[in-house]
């Protein structure tokens, strides 16, 4: 298993640390402890602590880690579902800060008439899962196909208070989609965001994020990362509506 590959136990605070060096892997292994804290709007003891996490007695001997993990990636063939980042997703699926997003997620929807689902590219496919899952159990759940669009604002304030948008995007950046919630940002509707890191500008949007926090894949500048953990997250809260 490479150096990375497997996460210990971290708060959100050291998950987002994690998912800023997995993000920036090439430039982290040149940057200096006050760099990395500041970057990531921590301080230095903080980044000691995140790296005692990985068996590193200090920062030092964690950038050395670092950038022999780095020269074993280059080595290893990208493979196309990173079996480690899964499992260690459905690990952590269990605890409590995921139960407790997914419970907000369950008390927002549970009082909502209609569902709009959310997303491009790869994500814009489970968007539509998810209208199609959700709306054969219980609920009326439709997918916006085109976000440029916003027929939200022509719904009546009253339908926009029993609506709530689900958003579905793995980077969180997706411009299509930020320029959609900022644009009925205004409204009543609520917003669930499934996304790879909490600390997106999604997620920021969002009454609720509910983030996975894996490997992010790109091939050919693609990207390939893997979609289960969202699909997990829409069928899991799916059930516990349908429980409550």
């Amino acid at each position: 298993m490479l150096f990375l590959d497997y996460i210990p136990e971290l708060n959100p605070l050291e998950l987002a640390i994690y998912q800023y060096i997995r993000d920036n892997l090439s430039k982290v292994c040149f940057m200096r402890i006050r760099d990395l804290a500041n970057e990531t709007h921590t301080s230095t003891t903080t980044i000691l602590r995140f790296c005692r996490k990985f068996e590193c007695e200090g920062y030092s001997e964690f950038r050395i880690k670092l950038n022999l993990y780095k020269d074993q990636q280059k080595q290893s063939s990208i493979s196309l579902i990173d079996e480690t980042a899964l499992i260690n997703f459905l690990t952590r699926a269990t605890e409590s800060g995921l139960t407790e997003k997914i419970n907000k997620a369950v008390t927002i929807l549970k009082d909502k008439e209609l569902i709009l689902f959310l997303g491009v590219g790869s994500s814009n496919i489970i968007a539509e899962y998810g209208s199609l899952y959700f709306s054969s159990i219980f609920r009326m759940a439709l997918r916006i196909e085109d976000p440029t669009n916003y027929p939200i604002n022509f719904m009546s304030q009253e339908l926009a208070k029993r609506t709530c948008i689900v958003v579905l995007s793995v980077s969180g950046e997706t411009k299509e989609i930020i320029d959609y919630l900022t644009h009925i940002n205004m409204c009543d509707s609520m917003i669930i965001s499934i996304t790879n890191s909490s600390n997106s500008t999604i997620a920021k949007l969002s009454h609720v994020n509910i983030a996975y926090y894996i490997n992010q894949e790109s091939s050919h500048g693609a990207d390939i990362t893997s979609q289960l953990p969202a699909l997990y997250i829409l069928e899991r809260i799916a059930k516990e509506m349908k429980v409550t």
